[in-house]
């Protein structure tokens, strides 16, 4: 069973939410927030699989309480705009992906499946045009940790992850099994201490393996 966290600040937004969800076999919503800190809280205490997590509330924000999230759950940011001026920060800050908040009822439940399985939800398209609107207000690349202790092979890999490839794409360029592709993204999560695939994408970004020329 997937336990689902809903955090909005609009009680008609949760109950909807409440009702497609707790309407699955295999979910079952174990708490409602109306703002960040209270979902913080209510993460600790109940343990969930995913969070659905509005990135604007009163008070403590979306974004501010998925930094404050405890380990465990994984985190969906719900945004009223596809490309929000906070979805990549809330990526870098423990986001696994994101959803529109007028996404299909079926989409959204196959969002917390996909999410509560440990899988990033950032489609290709997405991925490059978050890069491409957030990359020209960079700082200058730093060092991720761990990024020197990748081969050079799980390096390619982890800059065609941030370009918004997918694993059979990668297998297709570098001329490999998708299998093989798989086995390199995963190495470099371990190494990186990437909780997915998501956060690959921000590494690849901050640390210049992906520039947005090459978009």
């Amino acid at each position: 069973m997937i336990k689902v966290l809903l955090a909005d600040d609009q009680a008609l937004v949760r109950a909807g939410f409440k009702a497609l969800l707790d309407a699955q076999p295999d979910m079952t919503v174990v708490a409602e927030a109306s703002d960040g800190a209270q979902a913080v809280r209510l993460a600790a205490e109940h343990q969930p699989d995913v969070v659905l997590m509005d990135i604007r509330m009163p008070g403590t924000d979306g974004l501010t309480a998925t930094r404050q999230m405890p380990p465990g759950p994984h985190i969906i940011i719900l945004t009223t705009f596809e490309l929000d001026e906070y979805v990549f920060e809330a990526l870098r800050g423990g986001a696994s992906g994101f959803l529109v908040k007028d996404t299909e009822p079926a989409e959204l439940i196959q969002a917390v499946r996909v999410v509560a399985a440990g899988e990033a939800l950032l489609s290709p398209s997405v991925t490059r045009r978050l890069i491409a609107e957030y990359a020209s207000r960079a700082k200058e690349p730093v060092a991720a940790d761990g990024l020197d202790q990748l081969t050079e092979r799980e390096r390619e890999v982890l800059a065609l992850v941030g370009t918004g490839m997918t694993n059979d794409e990668i297998a297709a360029k570098l001329f490999m099994s998708p299998a093989t592709a798989k086995t390199h993204v995963s190495r470099a999560m371990m190494k990186l201490h990437a909780r997915d695939r998501a956060q690959l994408v921000v590494i690849a970004y901050e640390s210049g393996l992906v520039r947005p020329g090459w978009l």
